[in-house]
């Protein structure tokens, strides 16, 4: 199965890149042409990033890592965080605080005291405090809730980042560059795609071509945990089939008697015979006699 059609690209309108006075020089290569002054972007190269980009997600999910999804504008928000939480992981869609990735330690911190909120509103302590303390923790959970909801459970720095529009997410990139943490990126043609490890050429302000995009790397993922599900049927199957072939083998040990030409039973009919006369009340019947004309 395809990872994307041109088809699908068309009809999301990947194409459409910016105001051919809005491009970046260091973009020309993924250009096709140019159209009623706005650049046309070369969906054949496109094609091939996507499944580079792919195969990265799905690797990197496969081996147990995270995946952060990144998208602050308005047209990516809803998009970036329904897909993220499909796939099981992590979004930021309102607001890329800086320290993110290079202070990870003290949003760790921020990250608990949210959770200890959260904790606070089940177990009853609310109901000991006064309304103004309350509301203020509400307030302040509010807060956390819109910068850090999407990585409550975010125990460690992902393994990889998705990007939408590089230079509104500047801060994260630079943070990810720091840190060496590889970036999927979709850039348009006013982005600079350098220093952007997979980077996929297309429009990245149509909600339809974010949609898809963002499809695609969910995807990535959900098929990387298929994976890991199956390899572990597979073990069971394994370990199912390793102790039947033990029990076999157990019982193969036991004497199994398949020729029956030179077999004598241990039984002795002498001894059937005497036991017979014994009993009282039995005579032996004298077959010849019994037959004889009379």
């Amino acid at each position: 199965m395809a990872v994307v059609t041109m088809k699908s690209l068309l009809e999301s309108g990947v194409h459409f890149g910016h105001q051919v006075k809005r491009w970046d020089p260091r973009m020309k290569k993924f250009i096709f042409a140019e159209r009623n002054g706005i650049h046309i972007i070369d969906l054949q190269k496109t094609i091939l990033s996507i499944k580079e980009a792919y195969e990265a997600v799905r690797k990197t999910a496969a081996a147990g890592k995270g995946v952060l999804f990144v998208g602050t504008k308005k047209q990516a928000q809803q998009t970036v965080a329904k897909e993220a939480e499909r796939c099981g992981m992590f979004f930021v869609n309102n607001r890329w605080l800086g320290g993110m990735l290079t202070n990870f330690s003290t949003i760790k911190k921020s990250l608990l005291r949210l959770k200890k909120i959260e904790k606070m509103e089940i177990d009853g302590t609310f109901e000991s405090l006064t309304k103004k303390e309350i509301a203020g923790l509400q307030k302040e959970k509010a807060k956390l809730e819109k910068n850090l909801g999407g990585i409550k459970e975010m125990k460690e720095l992902p393994g990889i980042l998705f990007i939408i529009d590089t230079r509104k997410e500047a801060i994260a990139v630079a943070e990810a560059r720091r840190m060496g943490i590889p970036i999927v990126a979709v850039v348009d043609t006013n982005c600079n795609p350098e220093g952007i490890d997979y980077p996929i050429p297309g429009n990245d302000d149509a909600i339809r071509a974010i949609s898809l995009f963002t499809q695609i790397i969910a995807n990535a993922v959900i098929e990387a945990d298929n994976e890991n599900g199956l390899k572990i049927i597979e073990n069971l199957q394994d370990d199912e089939d390793e102790s039947g072939e033990s029990v076999a083998a157990d019982s193969s040990n036991e004497e199994i008697i398949e020729d029956y030409t030179n077999y004598t039973p241990e039984e002795n009919k002498e001894d059937d015979v005497e036991a017979a006369a014994d009993e009282p009340g039995e005579e032996l019947v004298d077959e010849e006699k019994l037959y004889e004309d009379k």
